[in-house]
């Protein structure tokens, strides 16, 4: 039997405020801003390290019925304990994405990745720089792999 993702007797956070962004829990009410996010940004995800390269790999054209199917698995996943999703809000406008999933390397706790929508790029750095700290100073993970920028 393997360990769980995070013990039990962790406060998994609920979300993250900052003066450039929140974080939220990804789930079915940020269905219609999410796909709008992503789907105006495919080239610019496909860009973002830690993403895989490739027209078959996600980030690609799919009708927002599927992504709610998504978006319904990853709050199923955070509900459950084993991973992590977070939404990236301005005000309420969706504007990227947190992955928090067990690291399929060995040498590695957890794998975390992050994208900005294209009309966001800016914030990409801040973003990465933000969850790392946060991975740091909150979650019980010690060996992180997220791509740098």
């Amino acid at each position: 039997m393997s360990a769980p993702f995070v013990p039990d007797d962790f406060s998994v956070p609920p979300g993250l405020n900052t003066d450039h962004f929140r974080l939220e829990s990804l789930g079915p009410q940020h269905n219609a801003r999410d796909h709008d996010a992503w789907m105006s940004s495919i080239d610019h995800i496909r860009t973002t390290p830690g993403f895989p390269r490739g027209k078959s790999s996600w980030p690609f054209a799919m009708p927002l019925e599927k992504n709610l199917a998504d978006l319904e698995m990853h709050a199923d996943d955070f509900a459950a304990r084993q991973g992590f999703t977070y939404s990236v809000l301005d005000g309420d406008e969706v504007i990227g994405c947190v992955y928090l999933y067990p690291a399929k390397q060995d040498d590695f706790d957890v794998e975390a990745a992050s994208w900005v929508r294209a009309s966001h790029a800016q914030l990409d750095v801040v973003l990465w720089e933000t969850v790392s700290a946060w991975l740091s100073d909150v979650w019980p993970f010690k060996r992180v792999l997220y791509a740098p920028r």
